[in-house]
C-alpha cells in the first residue's frame, strides 16, 4: 500500500513539475502601443488586436507546442517612455521580439535600443525612415508613406489636377510624409503650390487653409492622424473651401469619420483593404484574412476592426511564422522575418528581402472615398 502511495505522489508531483515547467517555457513577445494619450486610436485596437491572435494561437496549440506570451506596455505615445520600456521589455522581461511601437516618432526612438540589443523590432508605423535605410533588426507592417505618396499623387494624374496645396502636422508622421510629398513632386507631374505645417495639438488651422484658398490649388493633400485632419476638414468647410480634400492613410478608421462629421464627404485617401473588405472581389488574394480578421474582431470587441489594428495583426503572425521556420531566438526571428515571401496579411502581401524590410508596394493601397459616412472605393 506504501509503494502504491509512493508511486502515486510521484506522479502526481510529476504532473505539477511537468504544469509548472510548461507554464514558464512561454515564448515572451513584447509590444508596445501607444492604448492611452493622443495616439490611443492607434494604439488601442493594436493592443487587442495584438492580444486576439496571440489568444487564437495558443488555443490552436501554440507555436510548436509551446504557448506564447504577450507582454504589452502602454508608451501612450510618448518616444522617451517607448525606449524606456523597450530596454525594460528586453532586459528584464526577456522578450525574442517586439511588436510596435504605434507611432513613426516612437519606432524611430525604439530603434537604436533593437539594433543595439539585436531584438527584432516589427514597427506598426509608416514613416519610410524606419526600414529606409534598411537596418538589421528593424522590420515594419504599415505602408511605407512613400507608396501613400505615390497612390495620391498617382490617382491625380488620372483626373489631371497636377496643382496642390500640402498641409502637414509637424511630428515624425508629418515631417516624413511631407518629405515624400516634395520628393515625388516632379515626378509625377505635380507641381505645389502651398506648403504650409500645423502642431500636433493646434486646434484651429482656418490662417493655413486661408492661404490655401488664395493659391489656385486644385486638391489640398492633408498629411497627419487625429485629431488634426478631421479639424482640418470642419475648419476647410466652415470656410466653404470647395477644393477637393485627400488625406493620408493616418486617418484610416471610422474614428476620423466620427470626429469630423459632415465635414469628412468627400474626401479621398489611400488605405490598407480592411476598410473595404466587403467590395473586393473574390480573387484578391487579400480577402479571405481579412474576412476573417473583421469577423474575429467583431465577435471579440464587439467593435468595428481597423486597419491600425491589422499591422498588429501582421506583426504578431509574422513573428509566429518566423519561430515555426526557425525557431525563438532571436537571431533566428530576425533571419526567417528577412525570408518572408508572399505572406498574405491586412496591410497587404509581404515580400521582405535583404534590401526590403517594409515588404509592401503602392499596390497594398486601394484609394477610397467617404460616402454617406462610410467608405467606397474609388473607381
Amino acid at each position: 500500500m506504501k509503494k502504491i502511495q509512493i508511486v502515486c505522489s510521484f506522479i502526481m508531483l510529476s504532473l505539477v513539475c511537468s504544469t509548472i515547467s510548461f507554464a514558464a517555457d512561454t515564448i515572451k513577445i513584447g509590444a508596445l502601443f501607444s492604448v492611452t494619450g493622443p495616439a490611443s486610436f492607434l494604439g488601442g485596437p493594436e493592443r487587442n488586436t495584438a492580444q486576439m491572435v496571440v489568444d487564437e494561437i495558443n488555443k490552436a496549440g501554440g507555436v510548436k507546442g509551446r504557448k506564447l506570451e504577450l507582454i504589452v506596455y502602454d508608451t501612450a505615445g510618448d518616444a522617451t517612455k517607448a525606449v524606456q520600456l523597450a530596454t525594460k521589455l528586453i532586459k528584464n522581461d526577456k522578450v525574442v521580439a517586439i511588436v510596435g511601437p504605434s507611432t513613426s516618432g516612437e519606432s524611430m526612438a525604439v530603434i537604436p535600443v533593437a539594433e543595439k540589443e539585436h531584438i527584432p523590432l516589427v514597427s506598426c508605423a509608416a514613416s519610410i525612415k524606419i526600414t529606409e535605410p534598411v537596418k538589421k533588426w528593424v522590420f515594419k507592417t504599415a505602408q511605407n508613406d512613400a507608396l501613400a505618396v505615390a497612390k495620391i499623387y498617382e490617382h491625380l494624374q488620372k483626373i489631371k489636377q497636377t496643382n496642390v496645396a500640402i498641409l502637414t502636422v509637424s511630428d515624425g508622421f508629418g515631417s516624413s510624409g511631407r518629405e515624400q510629398l516634395k520628393a515625388q513632386a516632379e515626378k509625377h507631374g505635380i507641381k505645389i503650390l502651398s506648403d504650409d505645417t500645423y502642431g500636433p495639438k493646434d486646434t484651429d488651422m482656418t490662417a493655413q487653409l486661408t492661404k490655401i484658398r488664395g493659391s489656385q490649388a486644385q486638391a489640398v493633400i492633408v498629411w497627419g492622424t487625429n485629431p488634426g485632419p478631421a479639424i482640418i476638414a470642419k475648419n476647410a468647410r466652415q470656410l466653404g473651401i470647395k477644393t477637393p480634400l485627400y488625406m493620408s492613410h493616418g486617418v484610416s478608421s471610422k474614428k476620423f469619420i466620427e470626429l469630423a462629421g459632415d465635414a469628412s464627404e468627400g474626401l479621398r485617401l489611400p488605405s490598407g483593404r480592411a476598410l473595404v473588405a466587403d467590395m473586393l472581389p473574390k480573387s484578391d488574394p487579400q480577402k479571405k484574412s481579412l474576412l476573417s480578421f473583421l469577423k474575429d474582431y467583431q465577435n471579440h470587441f464587439k467593435a468595428e476592426a481597423d486597419t491600425f489594428g491589422g499591422h498588429a495583426w501582421d506583426a504578431v503572425m509574422l513573428v509566429k511564422n518566423a519561430i515555426e521556420k526557425g525557431g525563438d531566438s532571436p537571431a533566428a526571428i530576425r533571419d526567417q522575418l528577412e525570408k518572408t515571401r508572399n505572406f498574405s496579411g491586412i496591410s497587404g502581401i509581404f515580400n521582405f528581402s535583404e534590401s526590403d524590410h517594409a515588404g509592401l508596394t503602392k499596390d497594398a493601397f486601394v484609394m477610397i472615398e467617404i460616402k454617406n459616412k462610410d467608405w467606397m472605393i474609388v473607381k
